[in-house]
């Protein structure tokens, strides 16, 4: 482009007109300056986003847009004037009660062009005022009559000759009016809506409205009699669930009174022969549970409540395997020991059970059959809300123990079981079913037998028992048939860390300390128990009891003190720091002789007992002050407690009993 100006120059009266240049103006030649530069306008915003990407739902991908919106808006105004002629403007004329008649500057105008003609006809020809004027005048009425009756409805205003007339008046002042409330209360509520959860909602609403149409459908059928009654029946029934609590209250209260010596007894009464003898104890006779379909099953498996600490869970089925028939589960009340508080009937014999420690309303149990559930106490069916399945991995042979464990890292809760074919499961409650998990096969020393396809078949041992340490979570002791005990973690699924031959015949049971780390207790049916110390295979004390011995347990108040049942009916009481040969206590507490004692349990608060025998009653039993001894507390000294000092007094034990380390040359 070229930057030119033209001067014009006056010269000796000629004009001449002469270019001037800038002085950086470029110098271009002629094809540079014909040369053409093509600029195209288009409509695409070069503002506007190129990268714009959505989720698409139906690829499950980040998509990019093809196409970006090239619109830009630079002014926008709303107007509000409509055109006369359109519905809308017709419509508000209307709703204004203004007809569509000519206006009076229109009827005015038409008169003055009426006038000119006039004038001009006159002026052109002069008509005569009785034949052209009376005909004229007459028109004229004839068309202003319908003109004056369309019109005579309202009188428009003249739109062009309009005045406006305002006048300015007071404004009245605005006033404001507040009030202060107090915040309505707020809460805040939060729920997990899962898939399952809102598939579950449905379900009960289906069957909610299904059952009301069913009342409908057998109302309708019934005539005036049958509805009377079953009215009847329905408010007999509601007043029962009414009253259910109160009877409960009512129940436990005639209960106190019939055994009222029993409860005075538990509560106060306390062996005074205890003083004039050092290292003996007594046992106090308590009640007896029973229930009448239980009398012919045995007693596998008691468990008290962590939380409620009167309430405890028995177990029936039957070792006789020869005579498997059902099994039952009872909770029982040290408030009402005459009923069971919730029975729960098996197809198959229970073998073991489990109440968790946070969530007491959830009863793991173990079955004869190989499969385990979990049983709610607070769902009113008899059913178990999770049961195993042979497709879920069930064991093949009777589960002989069930264990609660903390929760995994998923929050799910989760236990452990062991079996006659060798395995011990973790099995994980997630949605409505049991996930299971292999932790360790009890795999026996022997070597293993070549199979058909040359694979190598290992011969497993048979589980009965376990425990898991109280203080290091992953460390576990497992009993087996053959005798041996083996020290596991649940880290290591393919081998263990420790075994002991600890017994010659099947291992009963299996104990850690609740207050020392590395002791452990151990009972068997070759008639002993034996306490070790888990860093060593050689037993620290072992005691005969004469008897095939069905169940230990460690009290929960000192950690020298254990108790043991044998198959002869006696239960035997020990307290190591009084005496390391023989039990404070050795006390027959059936009444027929040849009753199995089969468990044992201690309360965790109270100083009592309870012992299940092979006809299936259940008997409490009161510690006498010997048998809890606490240590003597001298004269203005505090007697020192906690877990240290139990720890102490069982080191101290140890000390006497260990051997001596071998001496260096």
């Amino acid at each position: 482009m070229t930057c030119q100006r033209w001067v014009k120059l006056e010269m000796n009266g000629c004009s001449k007109k002469t270019m001037v240049k800038p002085d950086d103006q470029l110098e271009l030649t002629e094809g540079e300056l014909k040369e053409e530069f093509t600029r195209i306008l288009t409509a695409n915003n070069p503002h506007a986003p190129q990268n714009i990407v959505r989720f698409s739902f139906k690829e499950k991908v980040f998509k990019q847009i093809a196409s970006v919106d090239q619109l830009a808006i630079h002014f926008s105004l709303d107007g509000n004037m409509l055109h006369k002629d359109s519905d809308e403007a017709r419509r508000q004329l209307a709703r204004g009660g203004l007809a569509e008649a000519p206006s009076e500057p229109a009827v005015a105008e038409g008169e003055e062009k009426a006038a000119e003609a006039g004038a001009e006809g006159g002026e052109g020809e002069a008509k005569p005022e009785g034949e052209g004027g009376e005909a004229e005048k007459e028109e004229g009425a004839a068309q202003a009559a319908p003109a004056a009756k369309e019109g005579g409805s309202k009188k428009l205003t003249n739109q062009f000759n309009f005045s406006e007339r305002a006048s300015q008046t007071f404004n009245n002042p605005y006033r404001e009016r507040g009030t202060q409330t107090e915040p309505p209360p707020r809460v805040n509520f939060s729920a997990t809506a899962n898939q399952w959860e809102i598939y579950d909602a449905y379900a009960e609403d289906i069957q909610r409205q299904e059952k009301s149409k069913e009342k409908k459908g057998f109302r309708g059928q019934q005539e005036s009699t049958s509805r009377k009654k079953i009215t009847a029946i329905e408010n007999q029934g509601d007043d029962i669930s009414r009253i259910e609590k109160p009877a409960k209250i009512l129940e436990r209260m005639v209960n106190q009174n019939t055994y009222d010596d029993i409860a005075q007894d538990f509560k106060y009464w306390e062996d005074v022969s205890d003083e004039y003898r050092e290292q003996e104890g007594t046992l106090l006779p308590l009640w007896k549970f029973s229930y009448e379909k239980s009398k012919r099953l045995a007693v596998t498996a008691i468990c008290w409540d962590p939380k409620y600490r009167d309430l405890l869970a028995v177990a029936h089925g039957s070792y006789d395997f020869l005579k498997q028939t059902r099994g039952l589960i009872c909770l029982y009340s040290l408030k009402n020991p005459s009923f069971p508080e919730f029975i729960y009937n098996t197809e198959t014999g229970v073998m073991c059970l489990d109440i968790h420690p946070a969530y007491p309303h959830l009863v793991a149990v173990g079955f004869y059959d190989g499969s385990v559930g979990v049983f709610s106490l607070t769902e009113k069916i008899q059913e178990p809300m999770y049961k195993c399945t042979a497709k879920g991995g069930k064991h093949t042979d009777p589960v002989w123990q069930v264990k609660w464990q903390k929760d995994d890292l998923d929050n799910n809760m989760n236990f452990f079981s062991i079996g006659g074919d060798g395995r011990v499961v973790s099995w994980t409650l997630v949605k409505n079913e049991l996930l299971c998990t292999d932790v360790i096969l009890l795999k026996l020393d022997e070597s293993p037998a070549d199979g058909a396809d040359g694979t190598q078949l290992f011969t497993l041992g048979c589980g009965t028992a376990f425990d898991f340490h109280k203080q290091t979570d992953y460390l576990f002791l497992v009993g087996t048939e053959e005798g041996k005990i083996h020290k596991c973690s649940k880290a290591y699924s393919s081998q263990f860390l420790d075994t002991f031959d600890a017994h010659h015949m099947a291992v009963h049971s299996v104990r850690w300390n609740a207050f020392h780390p590395k002791i452990f207790l151990s009972c068997s049916a070759d008639w002993t128990v034996k306490i070790w110390e888990h860093t060593s295979n050689m037993p620290l004390f072992t005691f005969d009891l004469g008897s095939s011995v069905g169940d230990v347990a460690w009290a929960p108040y000192s950690s020298t003190v254990f108790a043991a049942v044998t198959s002869d009916g006696k239960v035997h009481v020990f307290d190591l720091n009084v005496n390391k040969y023989e039990p404070l206590c050795e006390q027959v507490v059936v009444t027929k002789k040849k009753t199995k004692l089969t468990h044992i349990e201690f309360n965790p608060t109270y100083p009592m007992i309870i012992v299940g025998d092979d006809r299936g009653y259940v008997t409490s039993l009161k510690l006498s002050p010997n048998l809890r001894k606490m240590p003597k507390e001298k004269k203005g000294v505090e007697a020192q407690k906690g877990p240290e000092v139990e720890i102490a007094k069982m080191d101290k034990l140890l000390s006497l009993v260990r051997e001596p380390p071998p001496e260096k040359n």
